[in-house]
């Protein structure tokens, strides 16, 4: 018989242990999703400046922001503004997704984008309106929505005053 010198002993001993330790199953540990910091309240009237100002500097025209609050419940405000052809709606539109994106906002529905005679970009409190000039022409929600428009719950009162009209009956004889 061979005779084991005491280093070989350990070895062998490590290498049961090993073996073992492999069989047995190790469970993983436990993965946490770091969580994000809160939100900051997002303060409308720096967002709708911030969008004003995005516009005017990629050379939209007749920029107009509309204060709907208290007027409906679709938005709080409303951004017009119009590009002098379909690129250039196409272009201001990528940016005021650029700037939604880099301010971090959940993303935005967007309609129009393939034709770009009218691009809506809805952010939940803030829509913004890109048009061709005749396509702007042709809608004017500058009117729809102007500030002549009753507030939300008021009932709309008559310009023109009722009329009533009798209508007489032969009388029965």
């Amino acid at each position: 018989m061979k005779a084991l010198s005491p280093a070989s002993k350990s070895s062998s001993v490590s290498d049961d242990r090993s073996t073992s330790a492999e069989a047995a199953p190790v469970p993983a540990p436990k993965r946490t999703r770091a969580k994000a910091a809160p939100a900051a309240p997002l303060d409308l009237n720096k967002l709708a400046e911030t969008l004003r100002q995005t516009l005017d500097d990629a050379k939209a025209q007749d920029i107009v922001s509309l204060d709907l609050a208290g007027k409906t419940s679709l938005a709080d405000f409303m951004i017009i503004a119009t590009g002098g052809s379909d690129r250039h709606v196409n272009a201001l539109a990528e940016r005021i997704l650029g700037v939604l994106k880099d301010m971090r906002l959940k993303a935005p529905r967007v309609e129009g984008m393939p034709v770009c005679d009218w691009v809506l970009i809805d952010t939940g409190d803030i829509i913004v309106h890109l048009f061709r000039p005749e396509v702007r022409g042709f809608y004017n929600l500058e009117k729809l929505w102007g500030l002549s428009r009753p507030q939300e719950g008021e009932p709309v009162e008559d310009e023109k005053p009722k009329r009533t009209r009798t209508i007489r009956t032969p009388k029965a004889e």
